[in-house]
């Protein structure tokens, strides 16, 4: 007699499984905990099976029965309908793992290392937001370039241009790395060329007129604030690092009988260790520092807590409240501003100051230099550049130095 819904919800469980049969082969398993499992028994080629249809009350009797039928229907087409769930199922396991997400996953996974802690979260918060929940579960080979422009266009329309920019670049990357692992045969990416709004052209705030200069050098020497803050936009002329760099700079890093702050490759942007020449005014600044932060990890820590380094707003704050607008002067001005006066004014060497820039810079043959490359060169630069500093500071002026080499 075929089941009712009434009878399976009134089924109880026994000491051991017990089966109410329904019809065609169809069953409800009753289990000894109380679960109830459908199942299809059936013959394939002489042998007896069966097949797990699903739970109730999730799959229904009606849905039960419309599944025996289409097992029935498979088996009258010389179909194993247990092997074509195996299959199907495999197929999704497949799908999984090589969709969009489980290969960028895969390829940030990797990647990782190689940037510096910030990018690697602001590229994972990227794909995580922008990107997964949109067409990370498609199959790698089949996501589109029009896909992949609609997930763009969103990240477009709420302003956010050069991120989108950016987006577009990681996804390059992870099309690639689907291609030489053999999940991919195509990059849409290169066919988005010039579908998205280009970003407006963005020049951090910087002063390099040198009388400005001078100005800003004598309000950092007035500055009333934090001494250590103060000890930071001191430092901040005189090594032009990036300002991330600055904030979290170790004593351990500092070599003070050699004159040299030895930043490791984890810190910086490009992953390669790089070496900075001291001045004496960056060593008068860092001895006058030593007394009040030596005895910790960082030079310029947390007023919260010396196990973390100052704040990415400390300087621009100080800055502000030095009267310095936002539009006249960033945290990441002081490497624009030496960059700019060194060429223009003391006419060092451009590959001398993108050295010491820490950017990309090669030989003639087209290999990197390392972080002693051009050291002595770059040394007299750093003395000549605090020199430089300290005559337009008090109102005074050098003549331009003749480019040599």
């Amino acid at each position: 007699m075929p089941l009712t819904d009434t009878a399976i919800r009134q089924a109880k469980p026994a000491d051991k499984p017990k089966r109410l049969a329904d019809s065609g082969g169809l069953y409800l398993e009753v289990s000894p905990a109380g679960g109830k499992l459908w199942r299809l028994k059936y013959r394939m080629d002489g042998k007896e099976k069966r097949l797990a249809i699903g739970a109730y009350p999730a799959v229904t009797l009606k849905d039960a029965r419309d599944r025996r039928d289409d097992a029935k229907r498979q088996l009258a087409a010389g179909i194993d309908p247990g092997a074509a769930k195996q299959a199907q199922k495999a197929t999704r396991a497949e799908a999984a793992a090589n969709s969009l997400e489980a290969i960028a996953r895969e390829w940030f996974a990797k990647r990782e290392g190689e940037w510096v802690p910030s990018y690697s979260v602001k590229v994972k918060a990227w794909l995580e937001g922008d990107i997964y929940p949109w067409i990370g579960a498609r199959p790698i080979k089949d996501v589109t370039a029009p896909m992949v422009l609609d997930c763009l266009r969103r990240v477009e329309e709420r302003g956010a241009v050069e991120s989108a920019h950016r987006i577009q670049q990681q996804l390059g990357q992870v099309f690639r790395y689907a291609i030489a692992t053999g999940r991919a045969e195509n990059n849409p990416v290169p066919n988005l060329r010039g579908a998205l709004t280009r970003p407006k052209e963005k020049n951090l705030a910087a002063i390099t007129d040198p009388k400005q200069v001078g100005a800003l050098l004598r309000a950092i020497e007035d500055y009333r604030g934090s001494f250590t803050v103060r000890c930071a936009l001191r430092l901040a002329p005189l090594v032009f690092v990036r300002p991330g760099e600055l904030r979290q700079a170790e004593w351990a890093e500092i070599d003070l009988d050699a004159a040299e702050w030895n930043i490791p490759a984890a810190k910086m942007k490009m992953r390669e260790p790089h070496l900075v020449p001291l001045s004496s005014q960056a060593l008068a600044v860092l001895r006058d520092l030593q007394p009040l932060t030596g005895s910790g990890r960082y030079l310029f820590p947390s007023p919260r807590s010396p196990k973390r380094p100052m704040s990415n707003n400390a300087i621009l704050s100080a800055l502000r409240r030095m009267g310095f607008a936002k539009e006249e002067m960033s945290g990441h001005g002081f490497r624009a501003m030496a960059r700019t006066i060194l060429d223009e004014e003391l006419g060092v060497r451009p590959d001398f100051i993108e050295h010491q820039l820490a950017h990309a810079v090669r030989d003639a043959n087209g290999r990197a230099y390392n972080r002693t490359s051009h050291l002595v060169e770059r040394r007299k630069m750093m003395q000549q550049w605090a020199n430089y500093l300290d005559m337009i500071k008090v109102g005074g002026n050098i003549m331009p130095m003749r480019r040599t080499g």
